[in-house]
């Protein structure tokens, strides 16, 4: 008898645990909602200008701040899909919005990209700063 008694009591105990608190109306009351502080918020970088053509000239458009060219060519990381360029600052992670662009800077290519460094990107190759591209030239 004394063992099935046990049972019955830890369920009811368990469900008095899990039983939602109500108000004095008896309501449910709802959770409170968490709002992120500003450092939980970030704002993801967006390129400024796209490129028109193969050339690589810049579409009209506000200028791109921070913008800067990195020569050098592109190599593999060591995860899947990322690419990376080294010049005589470090290892730079180009990160494409255009996939016409990203087709221009294969493995192996030398060239010619311009964009901007955004060190605190996230990313998943795990390799080099972040360079989000905004136009790439073969040489």
């Amino acid at each position: 008898m004394v063992t099935r008694t046990v049972p019955a009591v830890l369920l009811l105990v368990l469900a008095a645990g899990c039983a939602g608190t109500t108000a004095d109306t008896g309501a449910a009351s709802a959770p409170a909602a968490a709002s992120p502080s500003a450092s939980e918020v970030v704002d993801l970088p967006v390129p400024t200008a796209k490129t028109s053509g193969p050339a690589g000239e810049p579409s009209a458009g506000r200028p791109l701040e921070g913008a800067r060219t990195i020569s050098g060519t592109v190599t593999a990381g060591v995860e899947p899909g990322c690419l990376l360029i080294t010049d005589g600052t470090g290892s730079h992670l180009l990160v494409f919005d255009d996939p016409a662009m990203r087709a221009e800077a294969s493995v192996g290519a030398k060239v010619k990209v311009n964009g901007r460094s955004e060190p605190g990107m996230m990313s998943t190759c795990q390799q080099g700063v972040p360079f989000v591209v905004v136009s790439v030239e073969k040489g």
